[in-house]
């Protein structure tokens, strides 16, 4: 994100889908953001259409306090500003540490919203096992990814390296769900958001003033949401269990497993700085807790594809961020790399015109 699969039953009570497989994983990457994605958020997306499926429009809720605008340009602000978040809370904290926060603000903010709206937690031994495979892979792993990678790359980068999800989706739906054909619009975007990727790195000067290891570890995070993704839709799409209880579930799970394993790892911090802390609080019950919420509202509001635009706002906003709060560094290849990684992601999300044809897929044959 952010930056998840199960709540079917909710989405298709707002969002009639029709089956449409040609935006799978794709889409769903646009939705964690900085990587604050949830099982509930993705099964949402697998019965509701947050992939751009076609379909009856979501009836609009009323009595809303803020307009969707207003709401829209929050999600915006609180999930561009995750990186500045990050960089700030490693200031003061351990990597896994910022993540064990981020986790554990985010599920209380979550879980004490399920109470007071009375909603169970799921209750099959299944369904917990498989969330707690996507609490890894959409939560625990990339969370503390990005934050070891801004401990050496710049916020900027690192909202820019998160804006690859897409690319990676697109190319892993092909191969994990067969039903994926890839058109060619699809593939030339795959290739010109990575072709962006190399443009931010500035691979023509060698990657000169670029950390390798930082940046691969913020592209690792990109890639392991859309592995998370893919194996939310195959295990949990259609699970009988509210988004809210779905994600609330997933970001305990989470909150567990950063529990155990940040103590093997690092030592109890020998104070709490202040504004340290402070990040770390906002990045967890306003970026990853409250935000959720923001979007799975809009969804349901405006529909998928309007609300899918925040994913293009988050780079430009993590670079503002980063510039004027924390005096990093612009080149020119920076911003119009990002340009050309959300042109290619754009075009992996497009969905092709009636008629077009799809690329074959390995070992089939045409007439």
């Amino acid at each position: 994100m952010s930056t998840a699969a199960g709540a079917a039953t909710a989405a298709s009570s707002s969002v009639t889908s029709t089956n449409s497989s040609t935006t799978t994983a794709t889409t769903n990457a646009t939705r964690a953001a900085d990587g604050h994605t949830t099982a509930g958020a993705t099964a949402s997306a697998r019965s509701g259409g947050l992939r751009g499926r076609t379909g009856a429009a979501a009836p609009k809720p009323t009595g809303r306090a803020l307009g969707w605008p207003v709401r829209f340009a929050v999600l915006c602000l609180v999930w561009g500003f995750n990186f500045l978040f990050i960089k700030v809370g490693t200031q003061g904290f351990a990597p896994l540490q910022v993540t064990l926060g981020r986790v554990a603000f985010g599920a209380l903010v979550l879980l004490i919203i399920a109470v007071l709206k009375r909603e169970r937690l799921p209750r099959s031994p299944r369904v917990w096992a498989h969330l707690t495979v996507a609490a890894f892979f959409l939560n625990a792993l990339p969370f503390s990814l990005f934050a070891y990678a801004e401990l050496t790359i710049p916020s900027t980068l690192a909202g820019i390296c998160n804006a690859t999800s897409p690319l990676w989706g697109m190319a892993l739906s092909v191969i994990a769900l067969s039903e994926d054909r890839p058109s060619r619009r699809r593939v030339a975007g795959l290739g010109l958001g990575f072709l962006g990727v190399l443009t931010v790195l500035g691979a023509w000067q060698g990657f000169a003033g670029t950390d390798p290891a930082g940046t691969a570890m913020a592209l690792g995070g990109s890639l392991s949401y859309a592995i998370g993704w893919i194996y939310v839709r195959r295990t949990l799409a259609g699970a009988p269990h509210s988004h809210l209880s779905m994600s609330s579930a997933q970001l305990l799970l989470a909150t567990v497993q950063l529990a155990v394993v940040t103590p093997l790892f690092t030592t109890a911090p020998a104070d709490y700085p202040v504004i340290p802390l402070l990040a770390v609080f906002a990045l967890g019950a306003l970026g990853t807790g409250l935000a959720f919420l923001i979007q799975y509202g809009l969804v349901a509001e405006i529909g998928p594809t309007t609300a899918q635009m925040v994913t293009y706002f988050i780079p430009v906003i993590a670079t503002a961020a980063g510039v004027a709060l924390l005096h990093e560094h612009l080149s020119w290849n920076t911003p119009v790399g990002a340009l050309v990684v959300l042109a290619g992601a754009a075009l992996t999300q497009s969905k092709p015109r009636p008629g077009a044809p799809s690329l074959p897929r390995p070992g089939s044959t045409t007439d």
